[in-house]
């Protein structure tokens, strides 16, 4: 069988879980590290479904133009009709929060209120929107809530943005958001996987927000400010039931995502408030193992059906 599996990424350490599952089916596979190479457009490519799981993150771990070539590839593995899970739409969701907000508005998602600024001097402007309330910076294109900033007012902003320790973005733009207070310092991950619903699971947030599931980024336990008795980082939520899992859905097929996390944050009155989507979706191992549920060896089944289908296959 010449067709195989292609995983297109960045992050070995990443991916390692996923190749086990995929020698565990018995699958050909190929894993493609895009931090750079070359493809000659000229030449078709080979046979096979190719599952893109580059990340936004991608430049903190030295792989600063991998998304940019990973377009570049998907651009030619599109235009000769291979199947690519997590298209090239998927991958502008991924490196652009921007890109993100707008269309899950589009689906009747609320977002937190945002403004994108480049300049210093637009960064301070922009704040003016949010005067008497608590606002948070990040970067449009980071990951594990890197460049996350929580300030009380626009002196406070304006120390950090004229500061040693500001912060620039790789794609050079600046958001600033509301902030959304949860009252228990959570926040909801909802995965999906073949564009459907597969777990959501709570996250705790009391420790900040550079957060990771995977097993490279394993930060222990964390302990809720309002008890002694310490508390999972993650914890897989039994039998979660929302309306907003349908409209998520929805979205995700309208953007060709196949596989992706999406986070969610209620404040205290109960209100839902959607505001990252994250397609190159890892798992937490800990929290798996206690709800007996496995994202990566779902993927994995996903990623052979698929191939057994389009190459029709026993």
């Amino acid at each position: 069988m010449s067709a195989k599996i292609y995983v297109i990424h960045e992050n070995d350490e990443w991916t390692e879980p996923l190749q086990k599952e995929l020698e565990a089916l018995g699958y050909p596979f190929e894993t493609w590290h895009l931090d750079q190479g070359s493809i000659d457009l000229t030449k078709e490519p080979p046979e096979g479904i190719f599952y893109n799981r580059m990340s936004a993150s991608s430049h903190t771990r030295e792989h600063r133009f991998a998304p940019e070539f990973t377009g570049a590839v998907l651009d030619w593995l599109e235009a000769y009709g291979r199947v690519v899970l997590n298209t090239s739409r998927a991958l502008k969701l991924e490196v652009s929060k921007v890109a993100q907000y707008t269309s899950l508005e589009a689906f009747g998602i609320e977002t937190p209120k945002t403004l994108a600024a480049v300049g210093k001097e637009y960064i301070l402007k922009a704040a003016e929107s949010f005067e008497g309330e608590s606002f948070i910076t990040k970067h449009n294109r980071a990951g594990k809530g890197l460049g996350v900033q929580l300030f009380d007012n626009h002196e406070a902003l304006q120390k950090y943005v004229e500061g040693p320790t500001f912060e620039e973005p790789v794609d050079g733009i600046t958001l600033l958001q509301q902030y959304i207070k949860s009252p228990d310092s959570t926040i909801t991950r909802c995965e999906f996987i073949g564009g459907r619903f597969f777990y959501a699971v709570e996250v705790d947030t009391s420790e900040g927000f550079e957060l990771c599931p995977a097993d490279a980024c394993q930060i222990g336990d964390a302990f809720c400010p309002t008890t002694e008795q310490p508390r999972d980082k993650f914890t897989i939520i039994k039998d979660f039931d929302d309306p907003i899992i349908y409209k998520y859905e929805a979205f995700l097929l309208a953007n060709d995502i196949h596989f992706a996390g999406i986070e969610f944050i209620r404040d205290a009155q109960g209100n839902l408030y959607t505001y990252d989507v994250n397609t190159n979706t890892n798992y937490n191992p800990d929290a798996e193992q206690k709800a007996d549920m496995y994202g990566m060896k779902e993927i994995a089944k996903e990623l052979a059906a698929q191939l057994k289908s389009t190459y029709q296959l026993s």
